[in-house]
């Protein structure tokens, strides 16, 4: 007996490692199962920063984190919440601690990635067996059926470029679990259970899950199972407790993520979506999903729709394919955005239990019926090929026929009384699923999604994590030890290249990310990012005053780009291909200011004038009696003369005749002794759908197209330019609205007064321990208020001198407050958002659960 109850997990761990077959020979030739875009840029990278702060005793705010953030709620989308990720970092730590694995870094997390796979997609399938056999009450047909499930080609297309995705497949059973011990049994544990860890896992697939456990429970209360089943009245009241209780315990993770996401910052999805959408092939080539061969074969044997579970699962089924067809649904399942289909995992879980319904059923169906079935099944696969024009010889598509011939031809011979024709059923589709899903790793993800280029030549090389940048940055930091000092320098498009070499930087790519900051960037300070996207902020523009604001000390870049490095840095240290600048104007990390600006005040200042004001005093959200004006920064554009170049313009429309063409600024009136210009404009493509690049002299940066969901919708740009005798705006060939040109000089005087009288200041002495920030502050200057270069959100707390104080909102997106006079002892401590009140939330709605537990145990409740 002992013996056989390891035979379910053993075999699901078979079948998940026979699954991984061609990922674990890719990883036996340094090959990983990690995507090429989101995989390495994000997933691996954020499993480093997490487990570092965990092991760092920072369990939620990173100051390494793009400017600083809580990565608690800003990475609760991914990571920071996750039972399963914290259940692995404990096994690395573990692993760490005897010796069989050194640090945790992206390398190691992209190594790993086929092994944690292969443990999560064991898990899925053992999950999915419990459940179904629940239903089925027999072993082999629920473990086919959770094999379809766990091995879907959607488990293996959200695993490589998204891991956490699949995470939803664990609790989604388990939800469906907790809803029958209700209907059945009126046993509300399992249903608090899973509430509970679904929404503490992730608020987006909760979400998802729970829509479907509400479409579940309506068709329930259509189909029963059974003749004792509660009453409806007494499921509602259940069901209604029981959400509430698994709400309430997950609300100290639930909560402050989803703070998070709503003080997130994106543009509203405003094209069209379409009700319908038939143009997937589901059955050779969809992305998605591909119905397994045994599932049409079911579906097209109506003498199965007698069997209340099978009718159960068969109708969900359709209704979910029929929403995979429906942009419409992909919007509502992604909180009414653009259209994603990340829901299909659902509809893999109701065709496996479709699946494991009819295997259980296997011997009460008749030859006729498996021969009507068979037909229809051919039929419909040969019309798809008819319509999307295959050519069935392709290896893509013959597998597929193949593989329904064989699962025909095995059902057959079921129905022959053979010896071992129902075994060979089961060997047929689970054979089918191993192939189909190594099939797919194959062509759709390594070599459709390039993911055969994750190697480990090319996450130790240049492009990803090159030995000579380690070094040169090792170097710099040897040099200047402070924690506290930012280094600009983003290796290509990896906005979190500051993660990946572990300094601290100025660019982060992330779903969740601080509203304020990324307001300062798109619309307050107007800096462009060198390439337009959401769900990232990047470098400073190569202006100075936002380097010396920010702490900003170090610029790094290649040394065949020397014409971008910002005003006043200058070279210190340099590699065979790059160079490091230090900022020669650096204001000290606790600044003070005496003169107050305002944000409305400041409304219709250029940027220049919102930098200068930053500078000179401190911008905040309320006004006061001693308010300034904004500072002076004139618009030369009108002494400027503006010709078209290989273009025509004319009211505002440049029509660009050749690549490269554009408009040709030269200033009249302005000194050539040093500084920069500042030219601002509005730029909008009239193409319906092209992307673009726009090049300002030697700047370079790239636009998205109109009907792309990544836009930021921004379109008022201001590029800082050294300053040169012509500024060239170049375009590729095309129409464009480029309107409201301004021209702006900086020669810096404000930036070196505020220099100068920083100099003359008191340095403060700045401690990090854990998620507090001590600092120690002598404000001889007797200045009203402090500022610091650390992002303004919710979650911190304010001490000075042992009281408690107020934090504002300061130069549009960070920290400052009043100060005190003479010695200023301050103490900042974060906490994710409502984290005390939700942490006593779930306490409460803990014990409560128990009780409640406790007492429907109880006969007669």
């Amino acid at each position: 007996m002992k013996k056989n109850k390891w035979i379910l997990p053993a075999a699901c761990v078979l079948a998940a490692a026979a699954a991984h077959i061609f990922f674990l020979k890719e990883w036996s030739e340094g090959r990983y199962m990690t995507g090429s875009g989101d995989g390495i840029a994000q997933m691996a990278v954020f499993k480093k920063l997490l487990f570092d702060q965990y092991m760092n005793g920072r369990l939620f705010y990173s100051y390494s984190f793009g400017l600083g953030g809580g990565v608690y709620s800003q990475l609760g989308y991914y990571f920071s919440t996750s039972f399963l990720f914290l259940f692995i970092s404990a096994a690395v730590r573990f692993l760490q601690l005897i010796q069989l694995t050194g640090e945790a870094d992206a390398l190691f997390w992209a190594q790993a990635s086929v092994f944690i796979s292969i443990a999560k997609q064991s898990f899925i399938i053992f999950m999915a067996a419990y459940v179904f056999r629940y239903f089925v009450k027999r072993t082999v047909p629920a473990f086919a059926g959770a094999v379809l499930y766990g091995v879907s080609i959607i488990y293996f297309r959200h695993e490589v470029y998204w891991d956490f995705f699949t995470d939803s497949m664990v609790w989604l059973p388990l939800l469906v679990l907790g809803a029958e011990k209700i209907i059945r049994e009126k046993k509300p544990a399992w249903f608090i259970f899973a509430c509970a860890l679904t929404l503490i896992n992730n608020f987006y697939f909760a979400y998802i899950n729970l829509i479907f456990i509400g479409i579940y429970i309506l068709f329930r209360w259509m189909i029963p199972l059974e003749g004792n089943e509660a009453k409806r009245l007494i499921q509602c009241r259940i069901f209604i407790l029981s959400g509430l209780l698994g709400f309430g315990i997950s609300a100290v993770s639930f909560i402050p993520v989803v703070y998070g996401y709503l003080h997130n910052l994106r543009p509203p999805y405003s094209d069209h979506i379409a009700w319908l959408d038939f143009s997937d092939n589901i059955l050779f080539s969809s992305r998605i999903i591909i119905l397994p061969a045994v599932f049409l074969l079911f579906l097209f044997t109506f003498s199965l729709y007698k069997n209340r579970l099978f009718r159960l699962f068969a109708g969900i089924s359709l209704l979910y394919i029929l929403f995979h067809f429906s942009p419409f649904a992909a919007s509502a399942f992604n909180g009414f955005s653009a259209p994603q289909n990340r829901f299909e995992y659902v509809l893999c879980f109701t065709i496996a239990g479709t699946v494991a319904a009819g295997l259980s059923k296997l011997s009460d169906i008749s030859m006729k019926s498996m021969l009507i079935s068979a037909v229809l099944a051919v039929l419909l696969y040969w019309s798809q090929v008819r319509r999307f024009s295959l050519d069935i010889s392709d290896q893509a598509n013959l597998p597929i026929l193949l593989l329904l011939g064989l699962t025909i031809a095995a059902f057959l011979a079921a129905k022959t009384r053979l010896k071992g024709a129902v075994s060979a059923v089961y060997a047929v589709i689970l054979l089918t699923a191993v192939l189909t899903a190594n099939t797919y790793e194959k062509y759709a993800l390594s070599e459709g999604g390039k993911i055969y280029t994750v190697t480990h030549t090319f996450m130790t090389g240049p492009d990803y994590k090159g030995k000579e940048q380690t070094e040169l940055i090792q170097r710099l930091k040897e040099k200047d030890p402070d924690p506290f000092a930012r280094l600009d320098w983003m290796n290509g498009v990896f906005n979190n290249t500051p993660i990946i070499y572990g300094f601290n930087g100025f660019s982060v790519y992330s779903s969740i990310l601080n509203r304020n900051l990324l307001s300062f960037y798109w619309n307050d300070l107007r800096i462009d990012m060198g390439r337009e996207s959401v769900s990232r902020y990047a470098t400073l523009g190569n202006r100075a005053n936002l380097y010396s604001l920010l702490y900003g000390k170090y610029y790094m870049t290649e040394k065949t780009n020397g014409a971008g490095v910002p005003y006043g840095f200058k070279k210190i240290m340099e590699s065979s291909h790059y160079a490091v600048y230090q900022n020669q104007y650096m204001l000290p990390f606790v600044r003070t200011a005496e003169r107050v600006y305002n944000e409305d005040g400041l409304k219709k200042a250029p940027a220049l004038a919102r930098e200068r004001a930053m500078l000179d005093g401190i911008i905040t959200e309320s006004s006061t009696a001693n308010t300034k004006k904004a500072p002076e920064a004139k618009n030369m554009i009108r002494q400027a003369k503006v010709t078209a170049d290989h273009a025509d313009y004319q009211d505002g429309i440049l029509t660009v005749n050749e690549d490269g063409g554009g408009l040709i600024i030269t200033p009249q009136a302005a000194k050539m002794d040093g500084g920069d210009y500042y030219v601002s404009f509005y730029l909008k493509n009239k193409a319906k759908d092209q992307g673009f690049t726009l090049k300002v002299n030697d700047y370079t940066t790239t636009r998205k197209s109109n009907q792309s969901i990544y836009k930021t919708g921004v379109n008022d740009l201001t590029v800082r330019v050294p300053k040169t005798k012509n500024i060239q705006i170049r375009l590729p060939k095309g129409s464009y609205q480029l309107d409201r040109l301004a021209l702006y000089e900086e020669r810096y005087d404000t930036l070196k007064n505020a220099y100068r009288k920083a100099e003359k200041e008191p340095r403060a002495d700045l401690r990090w321990r854990g998620n507090t920030l001590h600092i120690s502050y002598e404000n001889k200057t007797r200045a009203p208020y402090i500022m610091l270069p650390i992002p303004y959100e919710k979650g911190w707390e304010l001490k000075i001198n042992g009281r408690k104080e107020q934090i504002e909102k300061a130069d549009y997106s960070f920290i400052g407050f009043k100060a005190q006079k003479g010695k200023n002892d301050i103490q900042l401590t974060y906490y994710p958002p409502f984290f005390k009140p939700a942490a006593a939330l779930s306490v409460i709605s803990l014990v409560f659960a128990a009780l409640y537990v406790r007492r429907q145990k109880k006969p007669g409740s």
